[in-house]
């Protein structure tokens, strides 16, 4: 849902005031810290109307409430993760028993201007409401809850006390796709890296998780019509590693992971280049019938399937439609980037050929900016990820497409973030953390009604560890993160570096291994 008028009389727009964020979370365990403030979150909410006096406390004796079958899986979630951190009980009941405190989950009718994914907060001193009209948006309300708790909550068995600041929160997101693209091909990363990811993206409300999981280093999922796709294809990686891949049921169970978050998977078969790994696994669909030896290094742009070969649709029919037996989400992206081997009017046929096998499977195609050069059926959905107003994407918004920006040079995660950085590229770099944050959608010459949201994009050439991925990403994503939820009015670099510093003593209780950049006044100690 767009931004739209807020519904709520009582709450204030954010605006100057999101800077009056303390690194709450900070200081000695001997002192009790304060309790986080409405305004240091992440992404900041459309509006909100602290109330110092109607603190809430967490203890033993505070039950969560459930009211509405979407807020079951929620309340399990949340019970769990507020169990492991305190220790308490915290049984979930249909309804409290008098002097209990509680947090309540509502799924039911709400103010119409939050939409599926929004909510609202209402902190006093005897209750926490968290009320959505979808589970959707009960969990992001409960990842807003969870940063207003002490960053201590993340350990196991730590000590209170546990105290929510008291006012009330509207909020909703700014665009409907906020993505995180992760590159599985270039190294791969087992289920439970995935998983780990899937979790810390959605702290910060990332809702759509595009595995990029093709290309011509390696290719990560099983195909049952092309088993060798996945023995030889997946056998290898950037820089001679074993490589590896995901059988269906392991796919199946990334997929039904990210559900659990509310994270729709865009799986990505990159098509018709970046393909070495397809073709050293099947010499047919080489146009000489002869398979290029495995690839392990980092160069672009130098394969392509053969277009209008027969076995190449037999190829593109089946493992379509297997991907998309396995996935439940709504899009399959075909790439379409870096085809610089096939002549233009090859390569505008080949995307209308392939993006209507994918309509064919009920799906709705997503690709690369350069897809915008060929005719697209409606619906389809266009990432743009060059640096500047990229003709293609323009082409493909003057069809009527929707269009994700990614802009390489402020949501690309793999670029470093400085010239000394160890990890990383710089051919759109470096990126720093301010540029991953100072930029707005609306200014890219696509239609504001087209815009359909941002990805923050992180390929893995240099990116061998779970490690790795989080010093990228960490701390960039969030402020991406924020550009698609938030509303404009709110985006202030010196009121978000504070609002960022305040979130390492939680990433350091999670275990993330983030880049302290120079650029933000992390906490001592």
């Amino acid at each position: 849902m767009r931004a739209g008028a807020v519904g709520l009389v009582s709450l204030l727009a954010l605006g100057a005031g999101l800077g009056a964020c303390a690194a709450s979370t900070a200081g000695p365990e001997t002192t009790t810290p304060m309790p986080v403030p409405l305004s240091a979150i992440i992404p900041a909410p459309v509006a909100a109307h602290p109330d110092p006096a109607a603190d809430f406390t967490l203890d033993r004796s505070s039950v969560i409430t459930v009211s509405g079958g979407a807020a079951d899986p929620t309340a399990q979630w949340l019970a769990t993760l507020l169990r492991r951190g305190t220790g308490f009980p915290l049984p979930i009941v249909s309804s409290a028993r008098q002097g209990e405190r509680v947090i309540a989950l509502v799924a039911g009718p709400a103010d119409p201007s939050i939409g599926d994914e929004g909510y609202m907060l209402s902190v006093t001193p005897s209750e926490v409401v968290i009320r959505a009209s979808s589970g959707a948006g009960l969990f992001h309300g409960a990842e807003t809850l969870r940063q207003l708790l002490p960053a201590r909550i993340e350990d196991p068995g730590s000590p209170g006390p546990w105290v929510v600041s008291g006012g009330q929160i509207l909020d909703y997101p700014r665009y409907p796709w906020r993505g995180a693209m992760l590159d599985v091909a270039r190294h791969f990363f087992s289920v439970a890296d995935v998983e780990r990811y899937i979790d810390e993206i959605a702290l910060y409300k990332i809702n759509v998780l595009h595995l990029h999981l093709s290309d011509d280093q390696g290719w990560r999922i099983a195909i049952s019509a092309w088993p060798q796709l996945a023995t030889i294809g997946g056998s290898t990686e950037v820089g001679g590693g074993l490589g590896g891949y995901y059988t269906g049921e392991q796919y199946q169970e990334i997929v039904a992971y990210a559900a659990s978050r509310y994270i729709t998977v865009v799986p990505e078969i990159d098509t018709p280049g970046h393909v070495n790994a397809a073709l050293a696994s099947y010499p047919e669909l080489n146009c000489d019938g002869i398979a290029p030896a495995p690839y392990t290094g980092t160069d672009v742009g130098f394969s392509s399937l053969c277009v209008g070969k027969p076995i190449t649709t037999q190829f593109l029919d089946d493992v379509i439609g297997e991907l998309a037996a396995l996935t439940p989400g709504a899009y399959i992206d075909i790439g379409g980037d870096e085809a610089t081997t096939i002549p233009a009017p090859d390569y505008a046929s080949f995307v209308e050929q392939v993006t209507q096998i994918v309509v064919k499977q009920g799906k709705t195609p997503v690709g690369w900016a350069e897809i915008g050069a060929a005719t697209l059926p409606p619906g389809t959905v266009v990432e743009g990820w060059d640096t500047g107003h990229d003709a293609s994407v323009q082409e493909a918004a003057a069809q009527g497409a929707r269009v994700v920006l990614a802009p390489a040079d402020h949501a690309y995660l793999d670029q470093k973030y400085d010239p000394e950085t160890a990890l990383g590229l710089t051919w759109a770099g470096p990126v720093s953390v301010e540029a991953s944050y100072a930029w707005d959608p609306a200014q890219y010459g696509v239609p504001a009604g087209q815009v359909e949201g941002v990805e923050a994009t992180l390929f893995s050439e240099t990116l061998t560890t779970m490690s790795d991925l989080e010093f990228m990403a960490f701390p960039r994503l969030p402020g991406i993160a924020e550009i698609g939820w938030s509303p404009p009015s709110s985006h202030s670099w010196d009121a978000y570096r504070e609002r960022l510093a305040a979130q390492a003593p939680r990433w350091e209780a999670l275990g993330i291994g983030f880049y302290r950049s120079p650029e933000i006044p992390w906490p001592a100690g």
